[in-house]
């Protein structure tokens, strides 16, 4: 009996301690269980309309508004007529870090929850299984080699299979480990290929399109030196950029990270040590190469006229969006797409492309979600831009992340208010909580005082800059990934292939049966 009275007393001071300042929960009369049943699913006080309204969809309260929306989706479906017909493009879309929390949270951004990113509008979607051969949370580098060459690797390798350990400095010599992306199958097949992001070009994700290599972090010569000596045999990513079988014939490369290809005797900028101005090289190698580094150079850029493109925007990442002017000499990832495109569209045998949101992740890093859910939104504007630039009949587009994060939207908020803002009730402590937050980060000193093991009020300390830091329950340098499935979304040729749930690494197996590429199973050998 002692435990019984123990619980519902439990229950009921729970119940009673979610509600907020000003705030008066019902008392909970009923039994342990039925109390521990509510303080789960609290019935909260409706906000004082003369300070917030809940914001309304017209419509939404009645019967009919739901079952029409749910005949019209229906009706929409069953239209549906699969495109079998064999892709001559193929776009592949990387939102790196970008989880479904961090899309439904983004919805919020464009209107409302029950908004829709662009590409959420695409009519196929499936879930793809992130796990690494060694880790069961993986990391941008060994993501990249599963959804561009189809085979899953280590932790912090990319373009080479499971063999290879990670920082490993001679396993990854044997040419046998090895394995080529979806660009090099496109190339073999007579496209183009390309690659777009916001990261550096010698980042994780976008080396998976051309480099082998057995850290990531080796993305110029230095860093090899250090961890591998001196005549390693090992070249870098830069290097293999500029230097190596599918890097130089890459038709467009777009993004950050000029520090990694040159020399630090020959710019204040370059981390090199070998010599070498690998952008100098480029600009020599062909009179119709063309170098960008501010938007408006790539703007003006007469793609008639240019054999290949290269465009550095900064000498490292690329800024943040929230972080940059109107009149910011850095182009938007959106901007960066449209010329990619129209320049990739002079071929006849068709491109492949890829393309990354790649800061939505750095940000997640940094438990800075405005930041992160920005340039989600940026994200769907490029994808936008390609949807528009493109035909579904003959092209493919795929949209993807590479893992989520720790990242948490909960908290019973109400329509229409901040998503950035602190949830209605408090926590059991009695202080308020935030809608977003994340299991571990950085941030975790900002909310919680370690002297008298409390949390502190985080309205205190998110302030509404882009900056903001968003509460974490574990101190960590940055936050973590997270392994749980990351959505896939689909249009065009074949794009129906693309439901269900199936390992990260089935993904270029599935582009290049679209539009025949590689020496697997395609539609062309069927």
């Amino acid at each position: 009996m002692l435990l019984r009275a123990n619980a519902f007393l439990i229950a009921v001071g729970l119940f009673l301690f979610l509600a907020s300042p000003g705030q008066a929960a019902p008392e909970c009369l009923r039994g342990p269980e039925q109390c521990r049943e509510r303080s789960m699913h609290p019935d909260l006080p409706e906000p004082d309309s003369k300070v917030r309204a809940i914001r309304k969809v017209e419509g939404e309260e009645t019967t009919a508004f739901w079952r029409e929306q749910g005949v019209e989706f229906i009706k929409k479906q069953l239209a549906r007529e699969p495109n079998t017909r064999q892709a001559k493009n193929v776009i592949l879309f990387i939102g790196d870090g970008m989880g479904v929390t961090t899309t439904s949270a983004a919805r919020n951004l464009i209107g409302g929850e029950e908004k829709a990113l662009s590409f959420e509008n695409f009519p196929y979607t499936g879930l793809s299984k992130t796990y690494s051969v060694d880790k069961i949370v993986p990391d941008s580098a060994c993501t990249a080699t599963a959804y561009l060459c189809g085979v899953k690797g280590q932790e912090g390798t990319i373009g080479v299979n499971g063999v290879v350990t990670r920082a490993n400095c001679t396993s990854m010599l044997d040419e046998s480990t090895h394995v080529d992306s979806i660009a090099k199958w496109a190339m073999d097949a007579g496209k183009w290929a390309g690659l777009v992001t916001t990261t550096r070009v010698t980042h994780a994700s976008p080396s998976g399109v051309y480099a082998h290599i057995a850290e990531r972090d080796w993305e110029n010569d230095a860093e090899v030196l250090t961890d591998c000596g001196a005549n390693s045999g090992i070249q870098d990513i830069a290097y293999q950029l500029a230097r190596g079988e599918v890097g130089s014939k890459l038709k467009v490369i777009l993004g950050g990270g000029r520090k990694n290809f040159v020399d630090s005797t020959l710019s204040e900028e370059g981390k090199r040590t070998d010599g070498l101005d690998l952008i100098e090289e480029f600009k020599a190698a062909h009179a119709q190469n063309v170098f960008v580094d501010t938007k408006d150079e790539l703007m003006a850029v007469n793609v008639a006229n240019t054999e290949r493109l290269l465009g550095l925007f900064n000498y490292d990442h690329i800024q943040y969006r929230m972080e940059t002017a109107e009149d910011s000499p850095q182009p938007s990832l959106e901007q960066m797409t449209r010329k990619a495109i129209e320049y990739m569209s002079q071929n006849e045998q068709g491109y492949f492309l890829f393309i990354e949101g790649g800061r939505i992740d750095q940000a997640h890093h940094k438990n800075q979600a405005r930041m992160a859910l920005n340039e989600t939104i940026e994200f769907s504007k490029a994808i936008a831009a390609a949807q528009e630039l493109t035909n579904e009949e003959d092209t493919l587009l795929v949209v993807t992340a590479d893992h989520s994060h720790v990242f948490s939207y909960a908290g019973y908020a109400n329509r229409g208010e901040d998503i950035f803002g602190r949830a209605p009730v408090n926590g059991t402590d009695g202080t308020p909580y935030m809608v977003l937050s994340y299991a571990n980060g950085p941030s975790y000193e900002n909310f919680y005082d370690t002297q008298s093991k409390e949390r502190k009020d985080p309205t205190s300390v998110v302030t509404g800059a882009p900056t903001d830091q968003f509460p974490s329950g574990v101190p960590m340098y940055d936050d973590s990934h997270g392994g749980d499935d990351v959505a896939v979304y689909a249009l065009g040729p074949w794009s129906h292939l693309f439901t269900g749930v199936y390992e990260q690494s089935t993904i270029p197996h599935l582009m290049a049966y679209a539009s025949c590429l590689g020496d697997g199973h395609t539609v062309c050998s069927t």
